[in-house]
Parts: structure tokens; sequence; C-alpha cells
């Protein structure tokens, strides 16, 4: 995913002469090809994410769209005051990009986890959060991205190799995106609703042990986007919320949330991380098995 957002970036720069890319001494080997090619569009902040999101507000409110690009945790929880104060508040035209969702980087320790991410950034009213479970789903958010320049949180997984959809994909912020559907001998109507990454995971578990379920993803979602749910989760008997972040806060308490408020939250059922992994070292996939994520 890293690549094909700058991939992406330096595609766009070619037409948009009104954007900038920050990043925080970091997304070296995937980052170059822009930085040499659009040098006075390019800053690297080093390891100051406070003051790089800063920076980003003060371009943004000159007029200048910004991205600014770290690794999850540090782009999100250094600087949350600056997301809040600037960002958020003034309603500016920052995406702040996050790499390494979730367990990505698991052998790095408890500083590289995002695993709280969603809970501190859909706090923010302003902040829609785009996290595609593959590139064409990354593609389109990056469209949507730069046609709306609001604030916004774009969170990558760090290896996601396999396409999950077939071609180009289009949606609408805050609706649901058709994945996988299974035909089914029982009328009870069930899906696995995804966002990010963990969309792989979601088809694994349809080809496993979720056979009746069709498979769903909600790539754009966030405060703003919270009264559309009512619509899609009535349509279901059954959904099960998919996440690679703490249940606490996430994706799955934001559907809970929006469900409640129409007494639909019978309706849903969290698969989210374990607490218990919090401070654990390993790969991502062995820390997705220790936490009950994957079998």
């Amino acid at each position: 995913m890293r690549q094909i957002f700058i991939d992406v970036l330096y595609k766009e720069a070619k037409e948009n002469k009104n954007f900038v890319l920050m990043v925080g001494d970091l997304g070296f080997s995937v980052i170059e090809k822009f930085q040499k090619k659009y040098p006075m569009r390019f800053f690297n902040a080093g390891v100051a994410e406070q003051n790089m999101t800063g920076m980003a507000s003060g371009l943004a409110s000159e007029g200048c769209q910004v991205f600014t690009y770290s690794i999850a945790n540090f782009n999100t929880f250094r600087c949350a005051e600056q997301i809040r104060n600037d960002v958020d508040y003034h309603n500016f035209p920052v995406t702040i990009v996050t790499v390494g969702g979730g367990l990505a980087y698991g052998s790095m320790g408890y500083s590289h986890h995002a695993l709280q991410d969603y809970a501190l950034l859909r706090t923010f009213p302003n902040i829609s959060i785009y996290s595609p479970g593959d590139n064409f789903e990354l593609k389109e958010c990056l469209r949507q991205i730069f046609r709306d320049k609001m604030p916004s949180y774009l969170r990558l997984g760090k290896n996601n190799k396999n396409e999950i959809h077939k071609k180009n994909v289009k949606f609408m912020p805050g609706h649901w995106v058709e994945v996988s559907k299974k035909k089914s001998t029982s009328k009870i109507r069930k899906c696995i609703l995804s966002t990010g990454s963990v969309l792989e995971d979601a088809l694994k578990m349809q080809e496993s042990t979720y056979r009746e379920y069709d498979v769903y993803s909600l790539p754009i979602w966030g405060m703003k986007f919270k009264s559309l749910q009512k619509k899609f989760i009535s349509k279901w008997d059954e959904i099960i919320t998919l996440e690679d972040h703490l249940e606490d806060g996430g994706f799955g308490s934001y559907m809970l949330e929006a469900s409640s408020l129409e007494g639909l939250s019978n309706k849903i059922k969290i698969k989210a991380l374990d607490k218990k992994v919090c401070g654990m070292v390993g790969s991502q996939e062995q820390l997705k098995k220790y936490s009950k994520f994957t079998s």
C-alpha cells in the first residue's frame, strides 16, 4: 500500500500543483521518486511529529493541501493536540497518513502497535477515517481525498500484496462496499463487515467458519457518517464487525453506537484484537493468533 500511495501522489502532482508531502524521517525506499521529482513540495520534518502537524496546518491555512506521513502511533498519539486544535478545529485540508496499522510492526513492540488509533481519531468531528482494504480501495480513497480537501486520516496496511477487488471500485463515504456474496440456505441474513487491511482476513473467515456470511467493506467512516449506518444495519439479521484494533473505542464500537440509536445493536458482534496482545512482541500473524483473531 505504501508504494501505491506514493505512485498516486506522484501521478497527481503532474497536474495538481497545490499539495505537499511531509514525512517524519521515514519512508525511505518508497518516497525517493516523489522527493527527487518534486523537491520543493517535499519536506522531511524529522522525528518531530507535533511540529510536522503544526507546519502542515500552517501551509493548509494558506490554501495548500498537505499529506503528513509516518508510522501509525507517531503520527497520531504523539501529536493528538495539534490534530485536535490545529487540523480538526480549523477544518484544514490535512491528511494524516499512517503506515503499519494494527500489528503490522509486530516485531517492533508496543510503541509501534497501532491498537487504539481509531478510538482517538474518530472522536474528532471533522476528520473522516479512510481505511482501505486493498490497493483498489486505496486509489478510490485518495481520489476522494484530493477532491474533497477535508481533514482526514488515511490508515495503510504495511504489506498488503493481495488484491481483493479485481478492478477499480467506486464508493461513497459512509457506504458499505460489497466484496463477496455467498448463496445461503438460511433465511437469516448474515454478513462480515470489515474496515482496513483485515479485509483479507474477512474472506478467509468466509471460506472457513462463516460460509453463509457475505463480506462487505467500509473504507470511509467517522463521526459525520454515523447516521448513515442505520439503513445498512437494518438490512441484516447478524453482522460481525472486523478490525485490527482493540475492541474498546474501535470500529465495532462505532457500529454499535450507530445501531443503538435505532435499537439495532443486538444485530452486531465485534471481532477485534484482544487486550492481552498489548505489550507482546512477534510477527503480525503470530500476534493475531495469540489474540485469537485468526486461527
